[in-house]
């Protein structure tokens, strides 16, 4: 029997680097990470005993690579927050992401270069946004291995890495995952001394041609797991993914429980999705039919990022919409059923799942080498029949959650919301100068022109609304919209410190309503509205002065928002 093919995985989270290596028939003698629910993690599952360990130790120290394992494979996933883009579009500091990755490319050098070298091949995952910071090639001198690499009969100047060349942006959806998630990924064979692509397995427009199957939807996944809803039973369950994997309900970890979240927070999430100030619409609740967006490590319900499904809790408002529970995301990335991930919490769990490797993708890259190493196609996967429980804090309840603690926002949080984006043009409401992103000491009233950042900002002050209203008295539904706004609508408008408080404990009181739910208000009225001349030409009085033809609806919007503004920042009454 030809010996496994072994494999070290640094950075090595919960395993799905691993994971997919191990499904093609390789060995894994060890996992390298500095967080401790990541190591107890990687140990339960490849039956290891590794503890936490600072990557950057490997700095500075030959000697400690030199004592790691020699593999026939290196794989590493270095942590990828600073590089992505959805840390504050991408501004977050580089530098972390740089040298961890500088890390990981040392400790590859070294064993690629040493004599009597067994290493095959090593790969590279990260967020696809890491390729525009690294160099095109790292040398010794680079990896900090100039003394020894002249030990070793090498000049500190010759490349030894070859990033530009040797990296492709992967889709694991087209690697039989169902979740379009995009990363980057750079390596090696050390043989071909290239990196080799997988060929794909999947596509989203199959056809005659290319003969590929029809990529994997998220209702592929959902639809075969049990409803989280459910009560406890021993009847077999089928792994969505993995046909030789069947165990019974009871044995499903982290999955019957309630993950329904609050009102305000899915309410957030659809306006970010569907009326966001910049960005185009995204389906609310998830399209089902399409592969999953990518699993992320919040999990959280309140994004635009955010997988959002209808609750099957018969419930309206809190609760009645969900994220997908931790099994379904584990699913989703392709780990089997049998799979465990050790946390104490629900956060900590989501953080194991969506910053791993999608087992799909490295069991292709591990299928690209045993084709090196000319061993024989693995086609079907070797998995984990069994759930081995012990240990593992398990989040199942089989009950419903109880909506008494909603979340409150932090003292002084920025509150920006328009009614709708319409005719290219939002009207918004905001507590802070959205022209310049700068502190206010009153809330304001703004229009946008254009779907980008960037893009002209107006602001426009309190009282405004006077003129406005002789244009909307012109139309023929103008004047029962504004009698609607003046009659009524004005009584539910606090003034500023409790519009600020309401908007923080994401609450209304009293007869007032909370800032959110009041512009959201403002959008239902004007769009009950079935205008028959939707446009309006702006003449000798320009309210708009970026356009000539605004949209009726906008005009009845910058009346509403404006007069919320200038009533909220009337001074209370001593």
């Amino acid at each position: 029997m030809h010996k496994k093919p072994t494999v070290i995985d640094f950075f090595c989270g919960a395993g799905g680097f691993s994971e997919g290596f191990r499904q093609q028939g390789f060995k894994i003698i060890q996992g390298i990470d500095n967080w401790s629910p990541a190591v107890k993690t990687f140990n339960h599952n490849f039956e290891l005993n590794n503890t936490p360990q600072d990557i950057l130790e490997f700095w500075d120290s030959v000697d400690l690579i030199e004592a790691l394992p020699d593999t026939d494979v290196i794989i590493g996933s270095p942590p990828c927050i600073s590089f992505s883009n959805s840390n504050r579009s991408g501004k977050a500091d580089k530098a972390l992401g740089l040298k961890l990755t500088e890390v990981f490319l040392r400790i590859v050098a070294v064993k690629k270069y040493r004599k009597r070298s067994v290493l095959k091949a090593w790969f590279m995952e990260n967020v696809k946004n890491s390729l525009n910071y690294l160099p095109k090639s790292y040398t010794f001198r680079d990896l900090n291995l100039s003394h020894w690499s002249r030990q070793n009969g090498y000049s500190p100047n010759q490349i030894v890495i070859t990033v530009e060349g040797n990296s492709e942006i992967v889709n694991s959806a087209e690697y039989g995952s169902a979740q379009a998630r995009k990363r980057a990924i750079i390596g090696e064979l050390i043989g071909k001394k290239a990196l080799v692509v997988p060929d794909k397995t999947h596509t989203f427009h199959p056809s005659k041609v290319n003969k590929l199957q029809q990529a994997r939807t998220l209702a592929s996944i959902k639809n075969k797991l049990p409803k989280p809803n459910i009560k406890s039973s021993s009847r077999l369950v089928q792994d969505p993914s993995y046909n030789e994997i069947r165990i019974p309900l009871n044995q499903i970890s982290d999955h019957f429980y309630d993950s329904g979240i609050y009102m305000c927070q899915w309410k957030n999430s659809l306006f970010m999705k569907q009326n966001h100030p910049y960005m185009g619409k995204m389906s609310f609740p998830e399209d089902e039919n399409k592969p999953s967006r990518t699993v992320t490590a919040t999990n959280i319900g309140t994004s635009r990022e955010a997988i959002i499904y209808k609750s099957e809790f018969n419930r309206v408002g809190d609760g009645e919409y969900r994220v997908p529970t931790i099994r379904e995301m584990a699913c989703l990335m392709g780990f089997p059923l049998t799979y465990q991930f050790l946390g104490g919490s629900e956060n900590t769990k989501s953080r194991l799942v969506g910053n791993a490797v999608c087992p799909a993708v490295s069991r292709s890259l591990a299928n690209v080498v045993r084709k090196q190493l000319k061993l024989r196609n693995k086609v079907k996967p070797s998995v984990n029949p069994n759930a081995d429980l012990e240990g593992v804090i398990n989040l199942n309840t089989f009950s419903s959650k109880t909506f008494n603690k909603p979340p409150i926002k932090r003292p002084g949080s920025r509150f920006r919301r328009h009614p709708f984006k319409y005719g290219n043009i939002t009207v918004t409401l905001s507590n802070y100068d959205v022209t310049n992103s700068k502190p206010s000491r009153k809330w304001m009233t703004s229009v946008q022109y254009g779907n980008g950042d960037g893009y002209p900002s107006i602001n426009y002050e309190d009282g405004f609304y006077e003129c406005v209203e002789p244009i909307l008295q012109k139309f023929e539904e103008g004047q029962e919209f504004l009698e609607i706004i003046n009659n009524g609508f004005l009584e539910k408008i606090a003034n500023s410190k409790t519009l600020q408080r309401m908007y923080e404990f994401q609450k209304s009181e009293d007869q007032f309503i909370e800032p959110t739910a009041l512009i959201e208000e403002v959008g239902k009225i004007i769009n009950c509205f079935k205008l028959k001349n939707p446009n309006f030409e702006q003449d000798r009085l320009i309210i708009f002065d970026q356009k000539s033809t605004v949209p009726v609806k906008q005009v009845m919007a910058l009346y509403a928002v404006n007069k919320i503004a200038t009533i909220t920042n009337e001074p209370a009454d001593e």
